[in-house]
């Protein structure tokens, strides 16, 4: 495995060079690839994954769960509820504690802070699984899935048209550190983060990658080779559902919509889907949909983050 990234964190992709994330993919392919062939790679064998939840999910606790059989390790699943966190005892005693079990961490939390906390006094390798700000390991996914069905990132153009949330500030770095365009189209109030969009040009002076934040979605997916949406009301957001249907309707991924990407466009989407709000069953579930593809490489890209950082 490689020696730069041996106990090294994964807490946003704007930490990780181009060649890294591409090091990264080409491992996620490989041992996908020894997957389907039946080709054993206990590359953690003995390790054990403590797996952090105060926010639940399907494909992140499967995936990684299965991701570190596969690979000879153990994950343990720690409900947030069920540690002393969840009666006061401080991040950075729990990150000491857990660094004495454990060889690595994944967190999937609310704060980016928190996650930046557990990490600054763990002596173990700590892995952002999601936070409201950012989603590093669904957008290497989503790379991988690209890259498969597109055979290339350089020059291809993302489109990403919904809520300027945490899937959408990691694609922003995603795409500027692999070369791709990426236009976001979101209803004004709703766009990403200045800050994220202004890392991410930083990001793209290096790859000749563009980024433009729009506010037509028409605009956003004109000539676009990826199509990408993210439910309207993320987790923690229910209570804001309603005003968010009406504000973001224009902005549904439809056949309509979808009519000015390219003809071979693929269109891609991080889970859980609700048809008939963000995107019409039509595209989700047609011909140019690889959101199966896309789900299954969670497992594989974190497989190569595991094995990298904890090997």
């Amino acid at each position: 495995m490689k020696e730069n990234f041996k106990g090294r964190d994964l807490l946003s992709l704007h930490d990780f060079t181009p060649e890294e994330i591409m090091t990264i993919l080409d491992l996620a392919d490989d041992l996908k690839s020894k997957q389907k062939r039946g080709i054993p790679h206990p590359y953690l064998a003995g390790k054990t994954l403590g797996m952090i939840f105060q926010k639940s999910s399907t494909r992140t606790r499967v995936s990684f769960e299965v991701a570190m059989y596969q690979l000879g390790g153990y994950a343990l699943y720690l409900n947030a509820s069920d540690l002393q966190l969840g009666r006061g005892e401080s991040i950075a005693d729990t990150a000491r504690v857990l660094s004495r079990y454990l060889d690595g961490i994944m967190i999937r939390t609310y704060a980016q802070a928190d996650v930046e906390e557990l990490a600054r006094y763990a002596d173990i390798p700590v892995i952002n699984g999601l936070t409201d700000l950012l989603h590093p390991c669904q957008i290497l996914a989503d790379l991988q899935t690209i890259r498969e069905h597109k055979g290339r990132l350089a020059g291809l153009k993302l489109a990403y048209v919904g809520d300027g949330n945490n899937v959408c500030h990691s694609l922003l770095f995603g795409c500027a550190k692999t070369g791709m365009h990426i236009s976001v189209a979101s209803p004004p109030g709703y766009q990403p983060r200045a800050d994220i969009v202004e890392k991410a040009r930083a990001d793209a002076s290096s790859t000749g990658s563009r980024i433009e934040i729009l506010t037509d979605p028409v605009a956003a997916v004109a000539g676009a080779d990826v199509v990408v949406t993210d439910v309207w009301a993320s987790m923690g957001q229910e209570q804001e559902s309603e005003q968010r249907k009406k504000v973001f309707a224009p902005y549904q991924v439809n056949e309509e919509l979808v009519r000015h990407a390219r003809p071979d466009f693929i269109f891609l989407h991080c889970l859980p889907a609700h048809r008939g709000e963000e995107v019409t069953a039509e595209v989700i579930d047609g011909p140019h949909s690889v959101v199966w593809d896309e789900a299954e490489n969670r497992l594989h890209a974190q497989k190569a983050v595991l094995a990298l950082v904890m090997a």
